[in-house]
Parts: structure tokens; C-alpha cells; sequence
């Protein structure tokens, strides 16, 4: 062979080998992740030729298939639509897929490996193929009562319940809410004129603020300089603290004042159990200041800050943020400057104290059922980690308890006694103008705990409430959700 043919021969080789490289790649490698991928409209046309598994909650429909007479043989159909969508989320055509619908495709297309011995069921038998069902942890009766205490008063926010022994979400409820039905037309021109309406109109709808945001969480964040102090060994809940209505940070000419201004006392100093039912930032500051930043971030890390989470919808990663100096490490420590934390991830804390200190992971899903609904695999309670011990998760309670006895009765459920705290977070350009983001977490009974609960609410629920309080505004919502998981009614 001359030298310009084998030269030739090589070449056609070279490229023979990078093209059959190239379509390994795609075919197998990347193959997953195209398929997935919401872009991908083959994938979606496809599988709305087969009927899609349905999204349940206690054996109520949440998310169903309907058969048409149109081109796409089956079309989604979402109950109670607003109340769910920040669960289920929506099947679109044209704008891919969200939520549940989105993170547990391969179940509800038929495709996920559990459902294998259906999938040869139905190609033996020749029935139409099908895609599994998706049965969540939520119960109805509580993310009704979470949303609708959200909702009526036109508040932005979100609350989420957790079972303290095991993780499962009872309720997750973000507002504004939106209505998945009008997103998923199989007429385009209407799918788009939904969208248009839903982005013009408020974007943020489609934003799930239960694990897709993040918020300042103000004085709740002081229940982890509490376990800090606590774990340490070095503090009791007698411990003195200074009662300073305002303090300088260390190392500047930056003031921090309490709330109102007020002192934290009539004395020079207060203990550490009435500094946290005062919620006193000097106290707290000076607390801070006095164990470091790697007790607060260890603590803070143990309870799950900054740890990646899917429920199995990924969660917003959590955060203390940099802490350069003792001053920074001050305003950290009332729950200030960069700290940052998601509703789920401000429940999973109060639910660890809840639960002697351990803390579980999240999980939405219950089980994964067959179109029979028959079940093919149950989701088991994964422990995470330990926080605290759980002496310290006792004392953590009586303190708590001792808060919420202190707060307002708006909502209060007789015979139910609540370990609590509530939290007023700044935020904004400029804070003093700006109405502050509002918390309430806690958990009940306190010496039986069976639902915790955290809610947020964005700039007081009112941009003209500059002195918005948890107790206020988060505290009767929390309440009710309370009540709700304990089936008790709620307000006296």
C-alpha cells in the first residue's frame, strides 16, 4: 500500500473510531441525562401516548391522567390545583416538568427499575403500558389548614410540618400559589398564554419558598447558639448574660440594639432562659462572641446547615455564610448578615430538639405503588445525625416552653402545650424601612412531640408593617397547623 492510501485508510480509521466514541457517548453516557432533561419534547410526546401514574396523599388524588379525543392521548389533570402545585408540579409539553411531576418521572412514566416486573407484565399481556403511582407523606387536612392560613391574607411565605421521629412532610405550603392546570393545555397557544400570565403577573409563583428560598432567620437562629452554649458543658440556663439594651460590636463602631431598644431586665445582666424568651440580640451577640465560630458552625452543621437535600426535590442549600471576624460572628449569632435557611431546614431544627436531639432526614414520598396500587417500595426514616444529646434536647424544650408561655394567646389550643420560638428577621437595602421577614417554629405536645412546624412570612405579611413580629403574624398560623396535625381546634 502507498504511503497518500494508507495515509487515507488511517484517517477514514481515526474518524470511523470518533464517530463510533461519539455515539457511545450519547447513546450511553448522556443518555439519561437527555432523556430527563424538561427540554427534551420527544421524550414528553412520547410518554403522553401511555397513561401517567397518578400523584396521591392519603388516597386522595392530587394528580391524575384523563384520556382526549386529541393528537396526545392522555392530559394531566391536577385537583385542588393551587393547594398542591408547589408538590406536584406540573407536565407540560412545551415548559417540561416541575415538582414531583419533574423529580419522579421515571416512577410515574413506568420507567424506574422498580417497576420492571409491570413493564413485562404489560408487553406479555398486551395491555397498554403505564406508569407507576407516586403516594405521598402529606396529610391533606394539614397542608389545607397551612395553606389556606397563608393564603387568606394574601401573605408570601411558607410553612412546613414534619413528623419529629421520621421525617416525613405532613404539609409543605408556599405562597403565592399558582394552578397548574392552565400550564398544561395540549393547545399550545393557551400552554404559552398561561405561562405569559403566570410570569407577567408574578413570577415568584413558581417558586417553591419552602425549599427553593432562603430568608434570614432573625431570632429562631438563637436555638443554635442555645444547644452550642448548652453541648459545651460551660452554660446552664441560669447563666448570665448582659441585659445592655444596645452593645458596639467587637472591634467596630457598629451598634446592635434589642428589639425596640429595649433592656433585656431591670439588672446589669439576665440568664440565658430569660434572654431567650426576651430574645435579647445583645444577650445572644455577646453569646456568640464568647463560644466562637466553630462551636456555632459545628452546631449549626449538626443540626444539617449547609448540607445538600433532595425530598427528592433538591432543597436549597442552607447557610451561617463567612464569618471574618468577631463582629461578623455576633451579627451571625442572631440569625443576621449572611445566615440564611430555608423553611424545611429551620423545621428539621426544631424537629431534631423534638426528637431527643436526632435529627432525620426529610422525605416526601411515602411509597411507590403499581397502577393496581399495589406497593412496590416504602420509603424508611434515615437518621442523619445526632445534634444534640438528649439531655440537652430536654432542657431545649422546657426553654422553649417557658417562650411560648410568654407570647400572646392569638391561636393558642387548649389543652396543648407548645415548645416555641418565634423570630423578626431584617432584610432589604434598608432595613429600618423595610418590614422585616417574620418566624414562628416550634413543636407540640411538648412532652410528646408529634408535628413540627416552621413558618415564614415575607416582609410582615404587610409592606407598610414595619413592626411585624413571629408572635404576631407567624405565630397564629403555626398555631393552627398545630391544631390541624393534632386534630384539635384551634384558637381561644
Amino acid at each position: 500500500m502507498n504511503t497518500p492510501v494508507r495515509r487515507i485508510a488511517i484517517a477514514v480509521m481515526v474518524m470511523i473510531l470518533l464517530l463510533m466514541a461519539n455515539l457511545t457517548y450519547v447513546q450511553v453516557v448522556k443518555a439519561g441525562d437527555y432523556r430527563t432533561d424538561p427540554r427534551n419534547k420527544r421524550v414528553l410526546l412520547a410518554e403522553y401516548s401511555r397513561k401517567r401514574g397518578q400523584i396521591t396523599a392519603q388516597g386522595q388524588t392530587l394528580a391524575s391522567s384523563i384520556e382526549t379525543d386529541g393528537r396526545l392521548r392522555y392530559q394531566r389533570k391536577y385537583t385542588d390545583g393551587p393547594l398542591y402545585a408547589d408538590l406536584t408540579g406540573y407536565f407540560s409539553v412545551t415548559h417540561g416538568s416541575s415538582g414531583i411531576e419533574h423529580a419522579a418521572d421515571d416512577v410515574l412514566n413506568g420507567s424506574d427499575d422498580r417497576l420492571f416486573g409491570k413493564r413485562l407484565s404489560d408487553l406479555v399481556t398486551g395491555r397498554d403500558p403505564s406508569g407507576g403511582n407516586v403516594a405521598l407523606t402529606i396529610d391533606p387536612d394539614i397542608q389545607k389548614v397551612a395553606y389556606d392560613q397563608l393564603a387568606r391574607k394574601n401573605y408570601a411565605g411558607a410553612v412546613v410540618a414534619l413528623r419529629p421521629q421520621t421525617g416525613e412532610i405532613l404539609a409543605m405550603a408556599s405562597t403565592p400559589s399558582f394552578d397548574p392546570n392552565p400550564l398544561v393545555s395540549q393547545n399550545a397557544s393557551e400552554e404559552n398564554a398561561a405561562f405569559s400570565k403566570v410570569n407577567t403577573a408574578n413570577p415568584s409563583v413558581l417558586i417553591n419558598r419552602a425549599i427553593s428560598a432562603t430568608y434570614p432567620p432573625g431570632s429562631t437562629f438563637k436555638l443554635i447558639d442555645v444547644a452550642a452554649a448548652l453541648s459545651s458543658g460551660r452554660y446552664t440556663p441560669d447563666s448570665q448574660l448582659t441585659a445592655a439594651s444596645s452593645i458596639t460590636l467587637t472591634g467596630s463602631n457598629t451598634p446592635l440594639e434589642n428589639y425596640n431598644g429595649n433592656a433585656c431586665g431591670t439588672s446589669a445582666t439576665a440568664s440565658l432562659k430569660d434572654a431567650l424568651q426576651r430574645s435579647c440580640n445583645t444577650a445572644f451577640a455577646e453569646l456568640a462572641g464568647q463560644l466562637g465560630e466553630d462551636a456555632i458552625r459545628k452546631q449549626a452543621e449538626a443540626f444539617g446547615i449547609g448540607k445538600d437535600l433532595t425530598i427528592p426535590m433538591p432543597v436549597e442549600t442552607s447557610t451561617i455564610g463567612d464569618i471574618p471576624d468577631t463582629a461578623a460572628l455576633e451579627q451571625s449569632g442572631i440569625g443576621q448578615r449572611d445566615v440564611a435557611l430555608t423553611p424545611l431546614q429551620n423545621a428539621m431544627i426544631v424537629a431534631a430538639i423534638a426528637n431527643g436531639g436526632q435529627v432525620m432526614a426529610p422525605y416526601l414520598i411515602k411509597e411507590i405503588q403499581s397502577q393496581e396500587l399495589e406497593t412496590v417500595s416504602t420509603t424508611a426514616p434515615v437518621r442523619l445525625g445526632q445534634a444534640i444529646d438528649a439531655g440537652v434536647a430536654r432542657t431545649m424544650t422546657d426553654l422553649m416552653v417557658n417562650n411560648e408561655n410568654s407570647y400572646a394567646n392569638t391561636g393558642k389550643i387548649q389543652g396543648v402545650q407548645i415548645a416555641a420560638k418565634t423570630g423578626t428577621a431584617e432584610h432589604g437595602v434598608n432595613p429600618r424601612t423595610t418590614p422585616p421577614h417574620v418566624w414562628y417554629v416550634g413543636f407540640a405536645p411538648a412532652q410528646n412531640p408529634q408535628i413540627a412546624v416552621a413558618v415564614v412570612v415575607e416582609s410582615g405579611g404587610d409592606s407598610n408593617n414595619l413592626a411585624a413580629t413571629g408572635g404576631a403574624i407567624a405565630g397564629p398560623i403555626a398555631r393552627a397547623v398545630i391544631a390541624a396535625g393534632l386534630g384539635k381546634a384551634a384558637g381561644r
